[in-house]
């Protein structure tokens, strides 16, 4: 036992301690997400978020239809460190540190007010003024907040609670004027930014048949879902269950469609915020909140090109935050090391499966036909340096190689070819606007692929090969294999002649 002489309270300097909070490491976009997750742990169904401009008095507020808060609750929200991190919470809880809603929204103004009402109770407000605490040197929380938003916005809710940030002085300059067109712009392309990380973030909440709506100026926020599961070719590998401490995480790795398996709406919204190459990687979900969007999580791989496809989703329970290195942003995660190797197994093969279908255009090769696939190029390694060549046992080359008369000359040409090949256009091209690069027959008219489909289907003919056999081929052999449906009625229209 402490004797009472040993110690003495060395409270923190308020004007001190809530500057320095303001530094946490939040952006905008988190900054919000961190007050949402307080509407959804709410059990809120409804969540409006209004941007407001008005120069350098402009406002945003985030209002919900979740449970609300007594008097008590609300004081307790409002005090710092209301939470023990070590605590056990709810299983919805998306909380942690108690912090959340202090820090979030320092991080980005300097006046938070809260007005709330739970069933059968009065409207309650608080009100923190840095300015104020500044000049008191006190933490005094005020009763009274903002004139922006009055106790009638709840009328309409049984209950609900609405949070307004005002002097946005992290967000727009303090002297601007209304008028400032410039400002009022860099203003709504913030919004819009925080609009699609909360698509991003909350996707699961806004999706299936119990779903959550957030309204985002008055219109409701579509979801965006990284792992395109609602598109036919998006393939979901093996789903593994891992365990730490008995509590299991569920991994789910996804290989996304070539681009040419997309429409164009479809490619440029899987493209997310960051685009294709950021948004490769591990998907860290927590009580399915997205923690972290798209990283390998230290696990010593780079993002590069031809990993674009590969999306790796982790389902985390909440009481695995420490394990998992949780901070108090919700933004990063890193995982336990007895789950490291488990990990980069998984990402090795989801990768390796992505860097197929990327390098391949798309095409998927049957691993229960041991019929070998054939490529128009092949590439080969000497001396430390890369070459590509002319298959010669391609049909329609090894035909014309038969043809005495022209086997020189046809030789002669083709080494021409392979020696001239513009790798560093090509690679300069494809490194720059990867998805602009045309595929096969892509924009020729389908008369072209029929010729040279048919003149592939008679030189193996010529060869002996029966049409069933030839079939086979022609569905593992480039470009063909793009267009199995036309392979199968050149051939039928064959069988009939």
């Amino acid at each position: 036992m402490i004797k009472e002489e040993n110690f003495e309270i060395a409270e923190p300097k308020a004007s001190s301690l809530i500057h320095s909070i303001r530094s946490f490491g939040y952006d905008l976009s988190t900054a919000i997400a961190d007050i949402i997750d307080n509407s959804i742990t709410a059990r809120a169904k409804n969540i409006w978020i209004d941007f407001n401009w008005n120069g350098q008095d402009s406002w945003i507020s985030i209002k919900d239809d979740g449970i609300g808060m007594n008097e008590e609750e609300l004081i307790n929200s409002m005090i710092l460190g209301s939470k023990n991190p070590l605590e056990e919470r709810a299983k919805n809880d998306l909380g942690r540190f108690g912090l959340g809603l202090k820090t979030a929204t320092f991080s980005q103004c300097k006046k938070l007010t809260v007005i709330t009402k739970s069933s059968n109770d009065d409207v309650y407000e608080r009100c923190w003024d840095l300015d104020y605490i500044t000049k008191t040197a006190q933490w005094r929380l005020l009763k009274k907040g903002s004139d922006l938003v009055n106790h009638e916005t709840l009328n309409n809710l049984e209950n609900g609670t609405v949070v307004i940030w005002e002097k946005l002085d992290r967000i727009i300059d303090q002297e601007v004027e209304v008028e400032d067109n410039r400002a009022h712009d860099v203003f709504l392309n913030n919004a819009a930014a925080v609009k699609k990380h909360l698509a991003m973030v909350f996707h699961r909440f806004l999706e299936g048949p119990n779903n959550i709506k957030i309204w985002f100026n008055n219109r409701l926020l579509e979801p965006w879902n990284p792992f395109a599961i609602a598109i036919q070719a998006t393939e979901l590998l093996t789903i593994e269950p891992l365990f730490v401490n008995r509590k299991r995480i569920e991994v789910r790795p996804y290989v996304l469609p070539h681009h040419s398996k997309l429409t164009t709406q479809e490619h440029e919204k899987l493209a997310g915020i960051n685009g294709w190459n950021a948004h490769q990687g591990f998907y860290v979900y927590r009580n399915k909140r997205m923690l972290v969007a798209g990283d390998w999580l230290g696990l010593g791989f780079q993002k590069e090109e031809h990993y674009k496809l590969a999306r790796i989703l982790i389902d985390i329970p909440n009481d695995l935050d420490e394990e998992w290195s949780i901070d108090v942003k919700k933004s990063k995660a890193r995982p336990p090391h007895n789950l490291r190797q488990d990990l980069k197994r998984i990402a090795k093969i989801t990768r390796e499966r992505a860097s197929n279908i990327y390098r391949h255009r798309g095409k998927i090769v049957s691993r229960n036909i041991d019929m070998d696939f054939t490529y128009v190029w092949e590439q080969s390694l000497k001396h430390g340096k890369y070459s590509y060549q002319i298959n010669r046992e391609h049909t329609l080359i090894k035909s014309l190689m038969k043809n005495v008369s022209i086997k020189s000359d046809l030789s002669a040409l083709l080494k021409l070819l392979e020696e001239t090949i513009p790798i560093p256009t090509i690679i300069m091209n494809y490194s720059e606007q990867p998805d602009n690069l045309k595929g096969p027959f892509e924009d020729a008219p389908p008369k072209e692929l029929i010729t040279v489909l048919e003149r592939n289907i008679d030189s193996l003919l010529k060869q002996g090969n029966n049409l069933n056999e030839i079939k086979q081929r022609l569905l593992h052999m480039e470009p063909f294999d793009l267009y199995p449906e036309l392979v199968v009625s050149c051939c039928e229209a064959k069988l009939e002649v």
